[in-house]
């Protein structure tokens, strides 16, 4: 199994402090310490307006196109994502180029990643000629269009979400599916439907990618990572925020959090499931060191 860390790009205020990344040379420098740890990949996630409850905070937000094309000029082998981007904000024929030109600039390191967006203000802000019309049809639609004009260019394409209709969609439209935590009992349902639904597209799993974004706290003792987990301010704005109807209860047991030992049974639990990747792997943390730290912990249990 692969392991890979999220970027902090647009991660102030919804789960590490504002101003943990007001220095944009920080990301430069957690790209470098994740490819000498010997991560997989480097993953951005995607806000284009600030959601309205951080207004009066003023984060620091990194477009996760650019950061990934800069980020690329200083590591030579880290895969560089983007978990995920928002589709429907984006207009398909320059976020084809974009696309074509960061994967040829890495040397085809650059997957996208592509999600429906979870703020419907940012796409009412940024494509206000689109509200009401069914998010669904219209990332089919612009996705119809991207790959066509990203032609014969060689670019994996995971689709996220969490419900049943997402893993159909990746299924039928993408070479990946990245869902956010599930409860292992869902997840199971969900990796079984996904199995069937390739099939019915006639497509092979075997060359299908199946990278759940979760995240992670480690610490010697399993109970002071659920303690310093439980009350991050990650884990915060995921109980005010979620509207996706998960057994927020379970969310703890779902990711990978706990003692080494812990951690290595839900990793082994997951690659029993046909998981190929811990995708984007987003550690709680109150700084740019103590992130460093986490991600240094983690890799020792490997």
């Amino acid at each position: 199994m692969r392991f890979s860390v999220a970027l902090p790009t647009a991660y102030e205020g919804l789960g590490y402090p504002v101003g943990m990344v007001r220095d944009p040379s920080s990301l430069h420098r957690l790209a470098r310490t994740a490819e000498r740890l010997g991560f997989d990949g480097l993953w951005a996630n995607d806000h284009l307006v600030t959601p309205a409850f951080l207004r009066g905070e003023s984060p620091h937000f990194y477009e996760a196109m650019v950061t990934l094309a800069s980020v690329a000029s200083v590591t030579q082998r880290v895969r560089l994502g983007t978990a995920v981007l928002a589709l429907l904000l984006r207009e398909p024929v320059l976020l084809a180029r974009q696309a074509a030109t960061l994967a040829a600039l890495s040397g085809g390191r650059f997957v996208l990643g592509l999600g429906l967006g979870a703020y419907p203000e940012e796409l009412a802000e940024t494509r206000p000629e689109a509200v009401g019309r069914p998010r669904a049809e219209l990332f089919a639609e612009t996705l119809a269009a991207l790959r066509a004009h990203l032609g014969d260019a060689r670019i994996p394409i995971y689709v996220g979400g969490h419900g049943t209709a997402a893993v159909t969609r990746a299924a039928r439209e993408g070479d990946g599916w990245m869902p956010g935590w599930q409860p292992f009992d869902v997840l199971t349902e969900r990796i079984d439907l996904l199995r069937r639904e390739l099939a019915a597209h006639g497509r092979d799993a075997r060359a299908f990618a199946i990278a759940p974004e979760l995240s992670a706290t480690i610490a010697p003792r399993h109970e002071d990572a659920v303690r310093r987990y439980e009350s991050s301010r990650f884990v915060r704005h995921r109980l005010t925020s979620d509207t996706t109807g998960r057994d927020q209860s379970l969310m703890t047991a779902s990711n990978l959090v706990g003692s080494p030992d812990v951690i290595r049974e839900k990793i082994a639990r997951l690659e029993a499931l046909g998981v190929d990747e811990c995708a984007s792997l987003a550690f709680p943390a109150e700084s740019i060191d103590d992130l460093e730290d986490q991600w240094a912990m983690f890799v020792e249990l490997l």
